[in-house]
Protein backbone atom coordinates (compact mmCIF):
# COMPACT_ATOMS: atom_id res chain seq x y z
CA UNK A 1 0.00 0.00 0.00
CA UNK A 2 2.97 2.31 1.06
CA UNK A 3 4.48 1.68 -2.39
CA UNK A 4 1.23 2.37 -4.44
CA UNK A 5 1.08 5.71 -2.23
CA UNK A 6 4.38 6.76 -2.99
CA UNK A 7 4.00 6.28 -7.29
CA UNK A 8 1.05 7.83 -6.90
CA UNK A 9 2.67 11.39 -4.74
CA UNK A 10 5.41 10.79 -7.14
CA UNK A 11 3.63 10.99 -10.54
CA UNK A 12 1.00 14.08 -9.09
CA UNK A 13 4.40 15.65 -8.28
CA UNK A 14 5.81 15.11 -11.56
CA UNK A 15 2.92 16.26 -13.42
CA UNK A 16 2.39 19.69 -11.40
CA UNK A 17 5.87 20.14 -12.25
CA UNK A 18 5.16 19.83 -15.83
CA UNK A 19 2.14 21.57 -15.62
CA UNK A 20 3.93 24.50 -14.52
CA UNK A 21 6.64 24.45 -16.86
CA UNK A 22 3.57 24.77 -19.21
CA UNK A 23 1.45 27.34 -17.05
CA UNK A 24 -0.25 30.52 -18.43
CA UNK A 25 1.73 33.55 -16.40
CA UNK A 26 0.68 36.95 -15.85
CA UNK A 27 3.18 39.19 -17.30
CA UNK A 28 4.13 43.21 -16.34
CA UNK A 29 4.97 45.92 -18.69
CA UNK A 30 9.04 46.46 -17.38
CA UNK A 31 10.16 49.72 -17.23
CA UNK A 32 13.00 48.57 -20.03
CA UNK A 33 10.46 49.26 -22.37
CA UNK A 34 10.13 52.13 -25.29
CA UNK A 35 8.02 53.54 -28.02
CA UNK A 36 8.47 55.86 -30.85
CA UNK A 37 6.60 57.92 -33.54
CA UNK A 38 8.59 59.11 -36.42
CA UNK A 39 7.53 60.97 -39.20
CA UNK A 40 8.33 63.84 -41.90
CA UNK A 41 7.75 67.41 -42.34
CA UNK A 42 8.73 70.08 -45.09
CA UNK A 43 11.72 70.68 -43.01
CA UNK A 44 13.45 67.79 -41.34
CA UNK A 45 12.14 64.05 -40.48
CA UNK A 46 11.75 63.40 -37.14
CA UNK A 47 11.02 61.52 -34.12
CA UNK A 48 9.47 61.34 -30.72
CA UNK A 49 9.94 58.84 -27.89
CA UNK A 50 8.62 57.42 -24.38
CA UNK A 51 9.93 54.90 -21.93
CA UNK A 52 6.65 55.37 -20.14
CA UNK A 53 4.13 52.86 -19.86
CA UNK A 54 2.21 50.19 -18.46
CA UNK A 55 0.65 47.14 -19.32
CA UNK A 56 -0.22 43.59 -18.71
CA UNK A 57 -0.28 39.80 -20.49
CA UNK A 58 -1.32 36.32 -20.34
CA UNK A 59 1.60 34.58 -21.58
CA UNK A 60 2.83 30.93 -21.79
CA UNK A 61 6.46 30.33 -21.88
CA UNK A 62 8.18 26.87 -22.25
CA UNK A 63 12.02 26.36 -22.29
CA UNK A 64 12.37 29.98 -22.91
CA UNK A 65 10.07 30.06 -25.85
CA UNK A 66 6.75 31.90 -26.37
CA UNK A 67 4.03 29.68 -27.01
CA UNK A 68 0.98 31.54 -26.51
CA UNK A 69 -0.63 35.33 -26.00
CA UNK A 70 -3.84 35.04 -24.12
CA UNK A 71 -3.76 38.65 -23.41
CA UNK A 72 -1.66 41.98 -23.70
CA UNK A 73 -2.81 45.36 -23.24
CA UNK A 74 -0.66 48.23 -22.95
CA UNK A 75 -1.38 51.89 -21.99
CA UNK A 76 1.31 54.79 -22.81
CA UNK A 77 0.41 58.42 -21.16
CA UNK A 78 0.29 60.84 -24.58
CA UNK A 79 2.21 63.18 -23.08
CA UNK A 80 5.19 61.52 -22.00
CA UNK A 81 6.45 60.96 -25.93
CA UNK A 82 9.15 63.96 -26.14
CA UNK A 83 11.01 64.94 -29.36
CA UNK A 84 13.78 67.74 -28.91
CA UNK A 85 11.84 70.28 -28.94
CA UNK A 86 8.97 71.41 -27.06
CA UNK A 87 7.38 73.35 -29.40
CA UNK A 88 6.62 70.67 -31.51
CA UNK A 89 5.99 68.45 -28.30
CA UNK A 90 2.93 71.17 -28.04
CA UNK A 91 1.68 70.49 -31.66
CA UNK A 92 1.37 66.87 -31.16
CA UNK A 93 -0.29 66.65 -28.12
CA UNK A 94 -2.70 69.49 -29.91
CA UNK A 95 -2.74 66.49 -32.28
CA UNK A 96 -3.29 63.58 -30.12
CA UNK A 97 -6.13 65.66 -28.42
CA UNK A 98 -4.36 65.27 -25.28
CA UNK A 99 -6.14 67.01 -23.27
CA UNK A 100 -9.57 65.14 -23.53
CA UNK A 101 -7.51 61.89 -24.24
CA UNK A 102 -4.67 61.30 -21.79
CA UNK A 103 -4.00 58.18 -23.10
CA UNK A 104 -2.86 55.87 -25.86
CA UNK A 105 -4.18 52.65 -25.48
CA UNK A 106 -3.48 48.62 -27.25
CA UNK A 107 -5.89 45.48 -26.56
CA UNK A 108 -4.95 42.57 -27.85
CA UNK A 109 -8.05 40.81 -30.07
CA UNK A 110 -6.09 37.59 -31.32
CA UNK A 111 -2.43 36.33 -31.69
CA UNK A 112 -1.08 34.00 -34.29
CA UNK A 113 1.90 32.29 -34.09
CA UNK A 114 3.83 32.57 -37.62
CA UNK A 115 6.64 30.51 -36.87
CA UNK A 116 9.28 30.15 -33.71
CA UNK A 117 9.80 33.61 -32.83
CA UNK A 118 6.98 35.20 -35.35
CA UNK A 119 3.70 36.29 -34.23
CA UNK A 120 0.68 38.26 -36.22
CA UNK A 121 -1.80 39.99 -33.46
CA UNK A 122 -4.59 41.63 -34.23
CA UNK A 123 -5.62 44.27 -32.06
CA UNK A 124 -7.56 47.39 -31.21
CA UNK A 125 -5.03 51.00 -30.77
CA UNK A 126 -7.18 54.06 -29.27
CA UNK A 127 -5.09 56.89 -30.67
CA UNK A 128 -6.80 61.05 -30.17
CA UNK A 129 -10.32 59.43 -28.92
CA UNK A 130 -10.40 56.41 -32.60
CA UNK A 131 -10.35 53.28 -31.96
CA UNK A 132 -9.31 51.51 -35.25
CA UNK A 133 -8.15 47.74 -35.06
CA UNK A 134 -4.49 47.56 -36.76
CA UNK A 135 -2.75 44.14 -37.86
CA UNK A 136 0.85 44.01 -36.36
CA UNK A 137 3.51 41.44 -36.64
CA UNK A 138 6.47 41.01 -33.74
CA UNK A 139 9.36 39.40 -32.99
CA UNK A 140 9.56 37.51 -29.57
CA UNK A 141 12.53 36.85 -27.56
CA UNK A 142 12.52 35.25 -23.58
CA UNK A 143 16.04 36.05 -22.02
CA UNK A 144 16.04 35.34 -18.29
CA UNK A 145 12.61 35.14 -17.67
CA UNK A 146 11.86 38.53 -19.87
CA UNK A 147 9.59 38.09 -22.58
CA UNK A 148 10.23 40.86 -25.05
CA UNK A 149 8.14 41.64 -28.26
CA UNK A 150 9.43 44.15 -31.03
CA UNK A 151 7.36 45.55 -34.00
CA UNK A 152 6.08 48.31 -35.65
CA UNK A 153 2.77 49.85 -37.55
CA UNK A 154 2.74 52.46 -40.15
CA UNK A 155 -0.51 54.68 -39.53
CA UNK A 156 -1.88 57.80 -40.89
CA UNK A 157 -3.10 61.19 -39.19
CA UNK A 158 -6.20 60.70 -40.64
CA UNK A 159 -6.89 57.15 -39.86
CA UNK A 160 -7.00 58.14 -35.70
CA UNK A 161 -9.21 61.80 -36.90
CA UNK A 162 -6.38 63.74 -36.49
CA UNK A 163 -5.26 66.55 -38.32
CA UNK A 164 -1.57 66.74 -39.66
CA UNK A 165 0.33 69.36 -37.80
CA UNK A 166 1.85 71.87 -39.12
CA UNK A 167 3.98 75.16 -37.34
CA UNK A 168 5.13 78.59 -38.66
CA UNK A 169 1.24 79.75 -39.65
CA UNK A 170 1.93 76.60 -42.06
CA UNK A 171 4.89 77.33 -43.78
CA UNK A 172 6.19 73.68 -42.46
CA UNK A 173 3.50 70.59 -42.65
CA UNK A 174 4.18 67.40 -41.27
CA UNK A 175 3.47 64.35 -43.56
CA UNK A 176 0.39 62.68 -43.42
CA UNK A 177 1.97 59.18 -42.96
CA UNK A 178 3.76 57.67 -39.00
CA UNK A 179 5.45 54.99 -38.20
CA UNK A 180 4.60 53.84 -34.40
CA UNK A 181 7.60 51.60 -33.05
CA UNK A 182 7.93 49.42 -29.80
CA UNK A 183 9.95 47.61 -27.99
CA UNK A 184 8.08 45.55 -24.62
CA UNK A 185 9.49 43.93 -22.46
CA UNK A 186 7.31 41.75 -19.90
CA UNK A 187 8.48 39.71 -16.45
Amino acid sequence: MKTIIKKTFTALALFAVIMSANAQKNYTLDAKTNFSVSGTSTMHDWTMKSATGTGTANLTVTNSKLEKISSLTVTLPAETIKSEKKSMDKVAYEALKTKENKNIKYVLKSAEKVNENTWNLTGTYTIAGVSKEVKTQVKSTVTNGVVSLQGSNKITFKQFGMKSPTAMLGTIKTGEDLTVKFNLNFK
